[in-house]
């Protein structure tokens, strides 16, 4: 039988048909053999053969299919192994917020590398719009545009008001998308806006921290009646950029890449080098202060976890 990767709990994964039904399925052995480098071998949008043992609606999954993408992150912050958030990606979302709670630019522009490396097109979701009022509208403003002159799309969206919402689904409709974002940006809130069978758990946001509370434990796939699937994600703190050569890095900047190869030196960091097409394009405002510092904090193996 064939099938697509729902959920994962670790050790047991659901399974869904393509008629419809699903099964819980357990890896055959020789699966954890392949987990040295990932923590999960299996992840949520995997497409798998699985054998159901006898007398039950059980499966044991023995075959893994090509995967067309994944996303990944470090397993935690003293980890050098990785865990594969999702695969098998038409494009990934980013709930942000930036305040109530904040979402950093830092955050931000890492979602994007990692989204850039694995070839998987991003778009910028900035919800609870209708608190970004006065000078907090303005930044909003100002911060997409920054974006989508780099060639990102974004979106403002708000339960409360409405706005945003029918762009949302639309973008949404027929595709396997990936939402994230850190706990408390109402990630949850919005997918029971758009789908209200989901009844996805929500909670309140910390009057003392100002930041969310996790409600998402394990990513999930949730099929959406209007076409496509959405896999929810816990609210992670930091996309782990691992095993990226610093020379790669500019490559996954978009408004970088003009500048490529047009260096004086072909082994350019652009920190401080003579003759750098990139800190020439920073200084006459071609390039963001604000991206070329979130560029230096990720040659410098920084963690960001606002």
């Amino acid at each position: 039988m064939e099938g697509i990767v729902i959920k994962s709990t670790g050790s047991w994964y659901l399974v869904r048909t393509e008629s419809g039904q699903v099964h819980p399925c357990r890896l055959k052995g020789k699966f954890r053999l392949n987990g040295i480098k990932h923590t999960n071998p299996i992840t949520v949008g995997d497409h798998v053969d699985f054998d159901l043992e006898l007398g039950s609606e059980n499966g044991v999954i023995h075959t893994l299919h090509a995967r067309k993408n994944h996303i990944i992150r470090k397993a935690n912050n003293m980890s050098k192994q990785t865990h594969i958030i999702a695969s098998n990606l038409d494009q990934s979302l980013l709930i942000i917020t930036l305040a109530f709670p904040k979402t950093s630019l830092g955050f931000i522009d890492r979602f994007l590398v990692s989204a850039e490396a694995y070839h998987i097109p991003a778009i910028l979701v900035f919800n609870k719009i209708d608190l970004m009022q006065g000078e907090w509208g303005e930044i909003v403003d100002e911060t997409i545009q920054r974006y989508q002159k780099m060639g990102y799309s974004c979106l403002k969206t708000s339960t409360l008001t409405g706005e945003g919402i029918a762009a949302l689904k639309a973008t949404l409709t027929d595709k396997i998308s990936l939402l994230s974002g850190h706990s408390g940006v109402g990630k949850s809130t919005l997918l029971n806006h758009i789908e209200p069978s989901l009844d996805l758990k929500t909670t309140a946001i910390s009057s003392y921290s100002l930041k969310g509370q996790h409600t998402t434990t394990f990513a999930e796939m949730h099929p959406l009646s209007f076409g496509g699937y959405i896999i929810d994600t816990p609210g992670i703190r930091e996309f782990g950029l691992v095993d990226f050569e610093d020379a790669e890095v500019s490559h996954y900047f978009k408004e970088m890449q003009p500048f490529i190869g047009k260096c004086k030196f072909n082994n350019c960091k652009h920190i401080n080098e003579p003759d750098c097409a990139i800190q020439a394009a920073v200084n006459d405002g071609t390039i963001s202060i604000e991206r070329f510092s979130s560029y230096l904090s990720i040659l410098s193996k920084e963690d960001i976890y606002e």
